[in-house]
């Protein structure tokens, strides 16, 4: 239906030299996303799913679904007027700041490795607000810029939100279970219409409601006392956006450039420089994720934790060994290829001399 609308209405992406697509796409899928993960949170809310929450737990679950919904409408309103990179960023650094000012923030900090107490460190209001704006906007955005290949950001969105499930029931804190796996059953929902080849795009409202989503969810999640846990497990799933992320910013401040120049930097588009083709390149991302996700379990002491590391790291080993085996049939194919064409030209070559 959002799709049918976009068309109807010219809410398009057009192609250019940095895109992958060949033809105008409607980058509103964000509209429906957000409304399958409302109408799934209603469903539980109404089943009784969320149970008999304290009251400050439960400000804790509007004020995430509110804080989603805010950085939805700023990508939205990039999605329909392209708005410059540093209204969004301000946008973003005050919605988080609102969502702090509510309870969802950074505010204890637990290290078990320094110290044997079982309290936690409490941090100063500044530092508190300071790590939850970074925390909140650098992995929206580290999402956002994920969003390059078909079906790339809600895969491993989904993926980071599965993880999310798992440690959050381990830690017996079901109302954040339930907010990850409606985010969950949105992202792979969508990917039956945007795994390549794509019919619609999320656009920036998509990526910026994942992205603030899972950020916030790891704090909400599990206990005050546990936020080191809490905040390891998304870290470790979205090493591989974050850090992809910080070495484009790197590259783009030494070429004297904005952060915010698009490019080709990232990590998928050298993998398809370096000759994968764009779903192998997708689902490669997708195997490291859940690895990363595996043993993001094991530090979370997830139950059967040494089961599902197992088992991702065969998935990893046996997509990389298939790759590379197709990799050197698509050399051999090509060789094959320019042996008649070699052929063909020298012939030419010769009837041309005599």
């Amino acid at each position: 239906m959002v799709r049918r609308i976009g068309l109807r209405h010219g809410f398009t992406d057009t192609p250019d030299a940095r895109k992958q697509h060949s033809v105008p796409m409607v980058r509103l899928g964000g509209i429906a996303m957000v409304l399958g993960f409302c109408l799934a949170l209603g469903l539980t809310w109404g089943f009784g799913g969320f149970g008999m929450l304290t009251p400050e737990r439960d400000q804790l679950i509007w004020t995430t679904l509110a804080g989603s919904l805010c950085f939805f409408v700023i990508g939205l309103a990039d999605d329909l007027f392209s708005l410059s990179p540093w209204p969004r960023l301000a946008g973003q650094v005050a919605v988080a700041v609102v969502v702090w000012s509510q309870g969802v923030q950074i505010g204890a900090i637990d290290l078990p490795w320094l110290s044997s107490s079982a309290e936690a460190v409490i941090l100063p209001d500044v530092i508190s607000l300071l790590a939850t704006v970074i925390w909140l906007v650098g992995i929206t955005n580290a999402i956002n810029w994920l969003d390059g290949l078909d079906g790339l950001a809600a895969g491993v969105a989904g993926i980071a939100a599965i993880g999310l499930v798992s440690v959050s029931f381990s830690l017996h804190q079901v109302a954040a279970a339930f907010l990850a796996a409606a985010l969950a059953g949105c992202c792979f929902g969508f990917l039956r219409h945007n795994f390549n080849p794509a019919r619609i795009f999320m656009g920036d409202g998509g990526s910026y409601f994942l992205g603030f989503s899972l950020a916030a969810i790891s704090i909400v999640g599990p206990a005050k006392g546990l936020t080191t846990v809490s905040l390891l497990l998304p870290l470790l799933i979205l090493s591989l956006p974050l850090a992809d992320m910080s070495a484009v910013i790197m590259g783009r401040l030494r070429s004297g450039r904005s952060p915010f120049y698009p490019d080709r930097r990232h990590l998928h588009h050298r993998l398809l420089r370096a000759g994968f083709s764009h779903r192998r390149t997708v689902l490669l991302i997708y195997v490291v994720t859940q690895w990363l996700a595996s043993i993001a379990m094991v530090v979370a002491n997830v139950e059967m934790r040494f089961l599902w590391l197992g088992l991702a790291t065969a998935i990893l080993v046996g997509t990389v060994m298939v790759m590379q085996r197709h990799r050197q049939s698509d050399l051999v194919l090509e060789a094959t290829d320019q042996e008649p064409q070699e052929e063909c030209a020298r012939s030419c070559c010769s009837d041309s001399r005599g």
